[in-house]
């Protein structure tokens, strides 16, 4: 008996798709390129329940013929390669034949398709690849191509599947690439009835990055581009002050097909070093064009990966056009207003014709409970020595002021007590209107009494004797105690200071209301984030709604919150869940909580009170706190030891 088994065509055409077809996502990809392939210039791909009920894509390409869409959905039946000659320079999206065929093998479809001039179209039903009816029907010139009930024959494919929104999402960011990679094809989406993105089509990269990425993320970009003798690259760079805490939003284009490719991701990121910070990643949309026989295409069913032939040339190209882009940052900023008034001329090519919200900033509505921890009047001490000189000293010598030694256990205080009010966040940013922007001042006598509470609910704290000596480029407190100098970071210990309370609270945190609500933009992968984690983040303080597409309107934040880090931070918290932290919900709170306590704290560069240093000095010798939510120390320790092996007064 024979041990090898020829496989059915059935089976065959099942292993076929389970290698193309993964996803809902997989079949918009394919269908979308196979109208990039037939020279359409706009495309409308629709889907309801996550694709996975219904998916429509329909172009105004050339169309087939009776005879050739009789024949499209045999496996290897492709219009795009004639000899094997044509795989070493292959310049189409599609050449292999299969994604017809898998596709129909595990769906019910229904194809629409007529050439231009015919005098009819022709209608074809197929059912688990097999064609059920072939007629002739009444369409407009091109095809549409309506994918129902995907996996129905295939239980166990469909149990992988995840929820309608997931798979919605995929579906959406599949569509968007295709549309990035051909900005001179119009692509509408649609998901549910409701539009979701429509790029202009009018070959233009700049005004597809702004109806597809937003106006905020766009405009921030830089344009990059560079030529040589067998090759040319175009795009767009975020500028290193712009970049996202994860990969989501990196494009790379070759001859027009989006793939992911570990080379140009690491020349991208190598021209980045040194300018970014730990666990940024930068955005980009970069458009590589290389001679079709320098790259081979057909090393991954999907189509996603290539190989290029000389790896370290396209490495070495990319990287130094990256690198010469943001050298010339200051140089191309100037010329950004013009790039950003080109997307406003563009803005009437979106879906969705709404005027921006008012760019204001948003000013807080603080709860009873936000007030009720603010022990201190809302004034800020600034050092006479800062104010008679009238410069900024933060680069030249330490703070002026210090403290003599104290001889008594210094005032009991709260950690709540010196949170920034609104009114010292306000003198912070902007010290010379600070007067004119100030807030309604809470009445000091609530005030005092707030206070009074406060310091007989906590206990007093034995603090050593030490003496302020001042701050170092407004971030580092010195402090002398015992022969020793101890550097504090201030944002570092108010951070931990501000999380250990939040964490410790038990109770719903207090939410701060906006007169003037935020607008943030987000990827179709973070509102699915924001939205599955609505409650988790209204727990925490932060009142989100949608606002169509994937915009959302921030109307209230945790009190502790300074109203101009909200679009930050709700982008830090999008790319927290994004990187894939712990689902207990415990873990996820104490995450979120380290990037409130982050934009709460004290800023590096902030002018700060003296009393407020005191208390942030004070939780450091105390003990009570040692390191930042994210694990970097408060404070070191230099000993008069090292200060005389420096001066060389140690023999």
């Amino acid at each position: 008996m024979s041990v090898i088994n020829i496989l059915s065509p059935h089976v065959a055409d099942l292993i076929a798709a389970g290698e193309v077809v993964e996803r809902p996502a997989s079949v918009i990809k394919e269908l979308i390129e196979n109208s990039f392939d037939a020279g359409a210039q706009n495309i409308i791909c629709e889907i309801r329940n996550g694709g996975m009920t219904y998916i429509r894509v329909t172009d105004d390409g050339c169309g087939m013929s009776p005879e050739d869409a009789g024949i499209a959905f045999l496996r290897h039946a492709t219009s795009k390669l004639q000899s094997e000659a044509g795989l070493e320079s292959i310049g189409t999206m599609g050449f292999r034949g299969e994604a017809l065929a898998a596709i129909s093998s595990v769906s019910r479809i229904e194809l629409l398709t007529r050439q231009a001039g015919s005098s009819e179209g022709i209608r074809v039903l197929l059912d688990a690849g097999d064609i059920q009816d072939m007629t002739a029907f009444g369409c407009p010139d091109g095809t549409t191509m309506i994918i129902r009930d995907l996996f129905y024959n295939t239980p166990a494919r469909q149990k992988f599947m995840k929820s309608d929104r997931s798979e919605a999402s995929a579906c959406i960011t599949a569509a968007l690439r295709c549309a990035l990679a051909r900005p001179d094809v119009s692509v509408r989406m649609i998901r549910d009835g409701e539009d979701e993105f429509f790029s202009p089509g009018d070959g233009r990269i700049d005004s597809c990055l702004y109806s597809l990425l937003g106006r905020e993320e766009a405009a921030s970009m830089l344009q990059c581009s560079s030529s040589s003798e067998n090759m040319r690259l175009s795009g767009y760079l975020s500028s290193p002050s712009e970049c996202r805490g994860n990969r989501a939003h990196q494009f790379f284009f070759v001859n027009g097909r989006f793939i992911k490719s570990q080379l140009l991701q690491t020349a991208l990121e190598q021209a980045y070093k040194n300018t970014l910070l730990t666990g940024r990643y930068p955005s980009c949309a970069i458009y590589l064009e290389i001679p079709f026989g320098a790259v081979d295409v057909n090393v991954h069913p999907a189509k996603t990966e290539v190989r290029f032939g000389s790896e370290k040339t396209v490495f070495d190209f990319v990287y130094h056009a990256v690198k010469f882009a943001l050298e010339s940052e200051d140089r191309l900023s100037s010329s950004n207003s013009g790039f950003v008034s080109s997307f406003s001329e563009n803005a009437s090519f979106r879906s969705s014709q709404r005027s921006d919200p008012a760019k204001k900033r948003p000013v807080p509505v603080e709860t009873i409970q936000a007030i009720e921890r603010k022990t201190e009047p809302a004034k800020t001490e600034v050092p006479e020595t800062f104010e008679s000189s009238g410069k900024d000293n933060s680069d030249t010598h330490m703070s002026a002021y210090s403290l003599p030694y104290s001889q008594e256990t210094p005032q009991p205080f709260s950690q709540d007590e010196f949170l920034p009010s609104p009114e010292e966040t306000l003198i912070r940013q902007n010290p010379q209107t600070a007067e004119k922007s100030s807030l309604s001042a809470v009445s000091s006598a609530a005030v005092e009494k707030n206070v009074e509470n406060s310091v007989q609910n906590v206990e007093r704290l034995q603090i050593p004797n030490h003496k302020i000596l001042g701050e170092a480029f407004r971030t580092y407190i010195i402090v002398e105690q015992n022969g020793e100098i101890l550097l504090i970071d201030k944002h570092a210990a108010h951070e931990r200071i501000i999380f250990n309370r939040l964490k410790n609270n038990r109770e719903e945190i207090s939410s701060q209301l906006l007169i003037v609500p935020e607008t943030v933009h987000l990827s179709y992968e973070d509102s699915e984030l924001i939205e599955k984690n609505g409650e988790l983040l209204a727990d925490l303080g932060f009142e989100i709604e949608p606002y169509g597409n994937s915009d959302y309107i921030v109307r209230g934040v945790p009190a502790d919150m300074d109203p101009g880090d909200i679009s930050s931070a709700v982008q830090e918290i999008c790319d927290q869940l994004h990187s894939g932290i712990s689902l207990d919900p415990s873990d996820m709170r104490d995450s979120i909580l380290h990037t409130v306590a982050c934009k709460a704290a004290i800023k590096a560069g902030w002018d700060t009170s003296l009393p407020e240093l005191e208390k942030i000095v004070s939780s450091v010798l105390s003990g009570e706190i040692k390191y930042c939510p994210h694990g970097r120390p408060v404070s070191i320790i230099v000993t008069r030891a090292d200060l005389d092996k420096l001066f060389k007064r140690i023999v």
